[in-house]
């Protein structure tokens, strides 16, 4: 006989999810990705990317194509996927979808992957760069 188990909820798999790695606030995105130490993702859907405009030097990879594009195994990657010691920060619109995208790159080897607090709109309060 098994064990019946109580349903998850959404806030339940993020905290769960979000314990496997630590989450990068938009600043320290930013730093890091002037340093060349890290690839930002957005996969904002394109009325997000439409409304509120684009983060200058980020990566656009819509959300159901992510794990196909950043496997650097992949035969459908994008060139900036080289190896798995790649240090990739996703961006969703509010850092909810990004911290599950994150956990999915993780299970697939992409162990430095994390995502930004807040996301898109935490980078755009911050002040950061955003182009039309």
């Amino acid at each position: 006989m098994s064990a019946k188990r109580s349903p998850t909820g959404i806030d339940e798999l993020l905290e769960r999810v979000r314990r496997d790695y630590e989450r990068i606030e938009a600043p320290e995105a930013h730093a890091a990705v002037q340093a060349g130490e890290a690839l930002l993702v957005d996969i904002r859907y394109a009325a997000l990317r439409d409304r509120d405009g684009l983060i200058p030097g980020a990566l656009v990879i819509e959300r159901n194509e992510l794990e196909w594009r950043l496997d650097p195994q992949g035969s459908h990657r994008t060139p900036e996927a080289t190896d798995h010691d790649l240090r990739i920060v996703v961006i969703c619109n509010e850092g909810y979808a990004s911290s599950l995208a994150a956990s999915s790159l993780h299970r697939l080897g992409l162990h430095r992957a994390t995502d930004l607090v807040g996301g898109f709109q935490a980078w755009r309060a911050a002040g950061l760069p955003v182009t039309p």
